[in-house]
């Protein structure tokens, strides 16, 4: 959902989460470098990508 960059709200409203609970991911993925954040957006990093793949394969 991020690879070109999404605002906060978008995702919130996208996966359909609270907007604390989100955070809380955001968070989370932003320590494990799976995105970052840059001029207001979060965007997914290449380790990120990576993740998205395996997780596709594993149909996680």
């Amino acid at each position: 959902m991020a690879t070109n960059g999404a605002k906060k709200t978008h995702i919130v409203y996208e996966v359909n989460l609270n907007f604390n609970i989100a955070q809380k991911y955001l968070e989370m993925l932003k320590e494990k470098e799976l995105i970052r954040h840059e001029n207001g957006l979060f965007i997914t990093t290449e380790k990120g990508k990576a993740f998205q793949e395996m997780a596709k394969e594993l149909k996680l």
